[in-house]
């Protein structure tokens, strides 16, 4: 049964990146150096105070609201990835209706080194950050690609396809890999979800999203909303879905030769072998 599944998976696939994916921006060539990603977990802090010269000596990610973190400036990413549609919906002004979205996009356009975001490829941006010339916009795909591995590694290294990506850090690692990094470390990648996920005596389903930087009100109102109406088996299997394309990813880097290091202190993934970023080797 699981062969033929993964035949039908496959299958439904090719259906899905002929009606969803698009031309994404070419792939890059493969590179000596080592990036470091950086999700938005709560450990980022610690990682940022201890290690803050590695991170600024090395090729770095960022994801999501980072830009409206403090740090950001003094970390100057060389990669920025959003991937969650709440980024591009706008309003009859053209504007997102989101006070904090409206920020990131004011923060990532006041960008003055050289950075390459990556976006979705149906994702319209708004005319200051095309403006930047400091800024170099790329596009990929957020198809969701499973089913026999030697077709579906096919299309992730086309770009077309890629592990169902649950969160913005699945994405990133698939941007990092298609981009030529064969040396990837992750850090702010905790993932404790589980531990902040509960029901309360109205049986609403609570799911406290922590980050490295303060959420004000104003976000913890519309995850607050996102999350209404979702019953509990609907977020786990959220999470099962996400920690499964881990596997996957971890599968298809160990095809194309690559290393992906976890260095999130305390981080719930279990895909990646574990390391301290102070002890990588410096290269």
């Amino acid at each position: 049964m699981g062969k033929i599944k993964e035949i039908f998976d496959g299958v439904a696939t090719v259906g899905k990146v002929m009606l969803l994916s698009r031309r994404p921006s070419p792939a890059g060539k493969p590179k000596d150096e080592r990036l470091i990603i950086m999700g938005n977990g709560p450990s980022l802090r610690e990682t940022i105070a201890d290690h803050l010269e590695i991170l600024k000596m090395s090729n770095t990610l960022a994801v999501n609201f980072a830009a409206n973190a403090d740090t950001y400036r003094d970390l100057k990413p060389d990669l920025y990835v959003l991937a969650d549609p709440h980024f591009f919906r706008t309003g009859a002004d053209g504007k997102s209706t989101d006070p904090n979205v409206v920020r990131l996009w004011d923060n990532i356009a006041a960008t003055d080194w050289q950075m390459t975001l990556y976006v979705p490829c149906k994702a319209k941006l708004p005319e200051a950050i095309r403006k930047n010339n400091n800024i170099t916009v790329k596009t990929y795909n957020l198809t969701p690609g499973e089913g026999l591995r030697g077709p579906v590694h096919w299309l992730y290294r086309q770009g077309l396809a890629m592990p169902r990506p649950r969160n913005v850090l699945i994405a990133s690692i698939m941007v990092a890999l298609r981009e030529g990094y064969r040396d990837i470390v992750i850090v702010g990648a905790d993932h404790t979800w589980s531990r902040d996920l509960w029901v309360d005596d109205k049986n609403r389903v609570i799911s406290v999203q922590k980050h490295f930087y303060k959420d004000n009100d104003k976000e913890f109102e519309r995850v607050a909303q996102e999350y209404a109406g979702y019953h509990l088996h609907d977020i786990l299997n959220s999470l099962t879905i996400a920690f499964r394309s881990y596997h996957q990813i971890a599968g298809y880097a160990a095809k194309i030769g690559a290393k992906i290091t976890n260095c999130t202190p305390g981080s719930f993934i279990d895909a990646f072998p574990r390391s301290d970023l102070s002890s990588l080797q410096v290269i």
